[in-house]
């Protein structure tokens, strides 16, 4: 069915019951297709301004949603909880097997912008045959070596209070604290143990880093100037994560996006990215 604003929203079961709605830009006469992976705490929706410059380049985009979030059938609280292990492998599988079924035979790429780009890299290494190619926004490793100076000093105490904080109210009051959503405790655990450890890892699926060292893919990463939650460094770091991929970066400025190169803002102006990524 097609939602209000024109988008496709298909319904999704993950093996495990839980429901969501994957949102759908599709061009008449698509030649690729991309599964964006949106950051923390992000709901699909917010990326259809994206979805839509890119359906207009000939690329068919499919716009996961996190489980916890906008159409998700799941809150975290303490009662419901999950880490990487289910968004790897139950929730990007279900949405992968649409996009197979919807356009079967088109070439894929696999993307996603913050977490979403990182969780794109451990999809791969689980199972590289899921796309050929891999594109990055604002993404970057969250290790605390990977940044400034000035955030080394208080990034290890952070990455240590938010898992202490969701297990003492059962899930991470993000909006209240101005990071992220309601975010489960096993994802905030396993996100800030590469934060703190710098190794790809997970409860459940253990040491990713050997798998990510064998993916091979072509990447695009689009660093934005002014991103201080995944600056140069951070992006590097990632990419170092994947030897075997051949890697372009480029960087974009507030005057190339038309408003401020930030971790945020691309979203209400993505026309720049979408011409870089789909050319």
């Amino acid at each position: 069915m097609s939602g209000a604003d024109g988008a496709r929203v298909i319904a999704v079961e993950a093996a495990d019951g839980h429901r969501y709605e994957l949102l759908a830009r599709i061009p008449a006469q698509p030649r690729r297709s991309l599964l964006w992976l949106p950051a923390l705490g992000i709901a699909a929706r917010h990326y259809l301004p994206f979805a839509e410059a890119l359906a207009a380049r000939g690329i068919a985009v499919f716009i996961h949603e996190w489980r916890g979030h906008g159409s998700s059938s799941l809150r975290a609280s303490r009662a419901v909880d999950w880490g990487y292990r289910e968004l790897l492998e139950r929730d990007i599988p279900a949405s992968e097997a649409v996009i197979d079924a919807t356009l079967p035979g088109l070439p894929r790429v696999a993307g996603g912008h913050s977490l979403g780009g990182q969780l794109a890299c451990c999809r791969l290494a689980l199972a590289p045959a899921a796309a050929g190619t891999l594109w990055l926004v604002g993404s970057g490793a969250p290790w605390w070596r990977a940044f400034r100076l000035r955030e080394r000093l208080w990034l290890p105490l952070a990455y240590r209070f938010l898992p202490w904080l969701a297990d003492r109210a059962g899930a991470l009051p993000g909006r209240h604290i101005g990071f992220g959503g309601n975010e489960a405790r096993g994802l905030l655990r396993d996100w800030a143990a590469t934060a703190i450890s710098g190794r790809y890892a997970a409860i459940g699926l253990g040491d990713l880093e050997p798998r990510m060292a064998a993916v091979d893919v072509q990447v695009r990463a689009a660093l934005l100037e002014r991103d201080w939650l995944a600056p140069a460094s951070s992006l590097q770091y990632l990419l170092s994560r994947l030897p075997r991929a051949q890697a372009e970066v480029t960087v974009l400025s507030a005057s190339a996006l038309g408003v401020p190169a930030d971790h945020f803002a691309w979203m209400k102006s993505p026309h720049a990215i979408a011409a870089w990524l789909g050319s």
